[in-house]
């Protein structure tokens, strides 16, 4: 088959596409001819060899990266339900790197079916992001009465979460970065949807909320940007972290906001999963639940696609804020 191998730690140009061997699957999993992979930014760290504390382990070398995969079931292993042979699947590997490939081995235990009318890019993109989202979500509670802030708000998480607060009700501002990302935040029904590398775009929240302040910010940038946004929150507003892509790291304290009681905290990682009951069935059942939501049209995954002889240039894509929506390569 062919695959993307890292064989060495480093930049994107080291993504290798060529023929490596075929998995064959093992005692209660499944190998899956993949229709789609998902590319995550955590991703391109792991590549550079910088775990960067994330709970993923660097891959031990050479490696075939990424985690989340969609496609159909054509080998079964020792004692695996025969139901699986056939079925078109999605599954998130955990820590298991293997994704960007033809086929991958899964799981059972794993699997869920790709519900009926969702595609394998969407369902890929549901799988890891569409949960976060929703494990994002559950450190609050949105209603008509809220005004929301979501940095990269045309990121995958992001254009998520606009979506959830508009079907809660909720006055949403989306920031993102040049006039094209803007266009696809607004029409995702951000009522507010502005450029944050316009150095004036905070007064123009302030003006456009006609003096309301925020209650909740969806923070996935960090930097500058994250500051501003939290400084539209008013007493008692919620900062929730979900990333920095702005490179410099989740935000320091702030004794103004601090003063105004503003929670600053983080959405991901054990904070997560202490949330949802500290174990795997709590994701387990997000991601389940994500997948209802797209199937129902609740809402729409953003996907960009690569080919999967194109994963490096996705990375570098991914780097650079260069991209819209959930990433995801196609064999």
């Amino acid at each position: 088959m062919r695959a993307v191998r890292l064989h060495a730690f480093g930049p994107a140009e080291n993504l290798v596409y060529e023929e490596t061997d075929t998995p064959e699957p093992g005692p209660g999993q499944v190998r899956i001819a993949v229709a789609a992979c998902g590319v995550h930014l955590l991703d391109t760290s792991l590549r550079a060899g910088d775990a960067g504390g994330s709970p993923v382990p660097l891959p031990e070398l050479p490696t075939v990266p990424g985690r989340e995969v969609a496609g159909t079931v054509d080998a079964l292993g020792e004692g695996t339900d025969p139901r699986w042979l056939g079925r078109r699947v999605v599954t998130h590997l955990g820590t298991a790197p293997g994704g960007y490939a033809e086929a991958a081995v899964a799981d059972a235990e794993r699997l869920h079916e790709i519900p009926d009318g969702l595609d394998a890019d969407r369902a890929v993109a549901m799988i890891g992001t569409g949960r976060t989202a929703l494990g994002i979500l559950g450190f609050t509670e949105l209603s008509a009465d809220d005004v929301v802030v979501v940095t990269a708000a045309a990121g995958g998480i992001g254009s998520l979460l606009v979506q959830h607060a508009r079907n809660a009700g909720a006055t949403v501002v989306g920031l993102a970065g040049g006039p094209a990302k803007v266009a696809r935040v607004r029409a995702l029904g951000a009522g507010i949807a502005l450029d944050y590398t316009d150095g004036g775009w905070a007064e123009q929240a302030r003006t456009a909320l006609g003096g309301r302040a925020a209650t909740v910010v969806f923070d996935g940038v960090g930097g500058a940007a994250a500051r501003a946004a939290v400084g539209l929150l008013g007493e008692g507003g919620l900062h929730l972290v979900f990333g920095w892509s702005a490179g410099d790291g989740p935000a320091g304290p702030d004794p103004e906001a601090d003063a105004r009681g503003i929670v600053s905290r983080s959405a991901l990682g054990p904070a997560m999963l202490e949330r949802f009951g500290g174990g795997m069935a709590g994701m387990r059942q997000l991601e389940t639940l994500s997948l209802a939501q797209a199937a129902a049209g609740a809402v729409v995954p953003l996907v960009q696609w690569f080919p999967l002889r194109e994963a490096a240039e996705a990375h570098r894509a991914l780097e650079t804020r260069g991209t819209v929506g959930k990433v995801v390569l196609r064999p």
